[in-house]
C-alpha cells in the first residue's frame, strides 16, 4: 500500500469517525432530554400519589360517616316499624269505634223520628 492510499484511508476514516461522533452527541442529547422529562413525570406522579393518599383518607372518613348514617337509618326503620304497629292498633280501635257509632246511630234514629212526630 502506498503513502497516498494510506492517507486517503486515514482521511476517510476521520470523516466517518467525525460523523459517528456527531451521531453519538445527538443520541446523548436525546437521552439527557428524555432523562429530564422522566424526572419531571416522576415528580408529577409523586404529587399525584400524595393527593390520592389524601383523597383515600377523606374517603375513609366519608365511609365511617356513612356507616353512622346507616346505623341511624336502621334505628329510624325500627322506630317506623313501631309507629306502623301503633297505627295498626289505632286502625283496629277506629274500626271498633265506627262499629259502635253505627250502633249508636241505629239506636238514635228511632228517637229522632219519634221526636219529629
Amino acid at each position: 500500500m502506498d503513502y497516498e492510499t494510506a492517507e486517503e484511508i486515514k482521511r476517510h476514516f476521520n470523516v466517518v469517525a467525525e460523523g459517528l461522533r456527531s451521531d453519538i452527541r445527538v443520541v446523548i442529547e436525546g437521552l439527557a432530554a428524555n432523562t429530564d422529562r422522566l424526572e419531571r413525570v416522576e415528580n408529577r406522579l409523586d404529587r399525584v400519589d400524595v393527593r390520592l393518599d389524601r383523597v383515600e383518607v377523606r374517603l375513609d372518613g366519608v365511609e365511617v360517616r356513612l356507616d353512622r348514617v346507616e346505623v341511624r337509618l336502621d334505628g329510624v326503620e325500627v322506630r317506623l316499624a313501631g309507629i306502623e304497629v301503633q297505627l295498626g292498633g289505632m286502625e283496629v280501635r277506629l274500626g271498633g269505634m265506627e262499629s259502635e257509632l253505627g250502633g249508636l246511630k241505629a239506636m238514635i234514629r228511632p228517637l229522632i223520628t219519634r221526636s219529629d212526630a
